[in-house]
């Protein structure tokens, strides 16, 4: 892999190796864009196959993150550490804490919290070696599980796309093919639930499949997920789900869940377009773990209703990336990035005024 040339093509400033050989920590930390604030994205903790998955995947995920926050209206960057490890084997308060060692070593550049494989309490143990962690349990000072607002956000984008697709973000009735039934896939369906929707629902943990069913979900085989007969396409697992091979197997009108990264390449967006399936970006619906750290950050402290607060706005957001979209005759995905792309040229040049004047 050229580095360099994915850096370049891609608009990262920085990609940071960092290795504890004591605690067998093995991680990247990328730094997609700072223009907006520090960056700012969670520790995903995998087991990948090889050292190219762990650069990719970093880097897709950090820049993913500069265009969450630009959208969402905060002043932060996009940022990401992807731990290259078994969660199960590796989740130690040593690499932890030596990860937040070197986290501290960026001076504020960067802060982090959970994702993929990593818990709230690992940055607990981080939180001791650095101050720039968040996504904190309540009783050390933190908003507490972001998969609340994440999953009131993707409800809101929801009704924002039934609004837009149907005239109408009535949900009673309506039926959602759920994919991915963990900590946000869950309470996602017990919001449609309390809709009036109905509810299929797939996924590869037991635990979960039988939550799904207490909740009175219908599940279907995870490959089957994708055939659905539904109005609405909801994926809340992991990414790249819209890809050459599932794309034509779609039985929707719209899709839109909190998976990051759903479409496998930028060109599945305008495909599904082409099909008559409106798209709802990843990074507009599911931004509210994002608000919710950017949210304990505020000088004045955590406010639960606050961040719920900018949660409701992703419906009106999502409405005018779908009008752009209409009005430029361009990918809903493409509208989204003209949004962030042109805040950030607008504040770059707010910088600029600013450097004078110092």
């Amino acid at each position: 892999m050229q580095i360099f040339e994915k850096l370049k093509e891609q608009g990262h400033e920085q990609l940071n190796f960092v290795q504890d050989n004591k605690t067998d920590l093995k991680a990247i930390i990328g730094i997609h864009n700072t223009v907006l604030g520090p960056a700012l994205g969670g520790c995903r903790m995998w087991n990948y196959e090889k050292e190219e998955d762990v650069i990719k995947d970093v880097l897709r995920l950090s820049k993913g993150m500069t265009y969450k926050a630009g959208i969402s209206g905060e002043d932060y960057g996009g940022g990401k550490t992807v731990i290259w490890g078994d969660p199960e084997v590796h989740r130690t308060e040593g690499l932890f804490r030596a990860l937040g060692r070197f986290v501290d070593t960026l001076g504020g550049r960067y802060t982090t919290g959970t994702d993929v494989g990593t818990q709230p309490e690992d940055f607990v143990m981080m939180r001791k070696e650095t101050p720039h962690v968040g996504a904190l349990p309540e009783e050390y000072g933190g908003g507490g599980d972001s998969s609340i607002p994440t999953a009131y956000g993707t409800l809101m984008g929801i009704k924002a796309s039934c609004k837009y697709r149907y005239g109408s973000d009535d949900l009673e009735g309506k039926t959602v093919a759920v994919q991915g039934l963990g900590k946000v896939g869950l309470k996602l369906a017990r919001h449609l639930k309390d809709e009036g929707a109905k509810l299929l629902g797939a996924d590869v943990v037991e635990e979960n499949i039988e939550k799904g069913r207490e909740m009175g979900m219908k599940i279907v085989e995870p490959d089957a997920i994708y055939e659905a007969d539904c109005d609405i396409f909801s994926p809340n697992a992991l990414g790249a789900v819209v890809n050459d091979d599932t794309i034509e197997r779609f039985n929707c009108d719209i899709i839109c869940g909190a998976a990051n990264n759903i479409l496998a390449e930028p060109e599945h967006g305008r495909k599904l377009a082409e099909r008559g399936i409106l798209y709802a970006p990843d990074y507009v619906v599911n931004a509210g773990g994002l608000i919710l750290v950017c949210d304990e950050m505020q000088p004045a402290g955590y406010s639960e209703e606050r961040v719920m607060k900018k949660c409701e706005g992703i419906y009106d957001r999502l409405l005018k990336v779908y009008e752009l979209a209409e009005e430029q005759d361009i990918s809903t995905i493409q509208a989204a990035d003209k949004f962030v792309e042109e805040r950030i040229e607008t504040i770059r040049m707010t910088n600029t005024i600013r450097k004078f004047n110092e």
